[in-house]
């Protein structure tokens, strides 16, 4: 009797094991795929990032070009009244 409930118990350890060892390789995968999340993630903010700066550039050059439009409808008296 005792070695039929010794050799239950060693089977559900097998079984307990089994899951164990399953379970510490799906979070070794999880991590994995994670890593790889966060490193999209900060190539991403990197290519806002630069959007950002075209984006400054753009709003330069239309500033500019307002700017000399100005002179240019001051110059030739062309401006619309308030």
């Amino acid at each position: 009797m005792t070695e039929q409930v010794e050799n239950l118990i060693l089977e559900h350890l097998r079984h307990i094991r089994g899951r164990v060892d399953q379970l510490a390789a799906d979070v070794d995968t999880i991590k994995l795929r994670l890593t790889s999340l966060e490193t999209q993630v900060a190539g991403l903010q990197g290519q806002v990032a630069g959007l950002h700066g075209d984006n400054a550039i753009a709003h330069q050059r239309m500033d500019r070009i307002e700017s000399r439009l100005d002179r240019i409808e001051r110059r030739l008296d062309l401006h619309e009244p308030a």
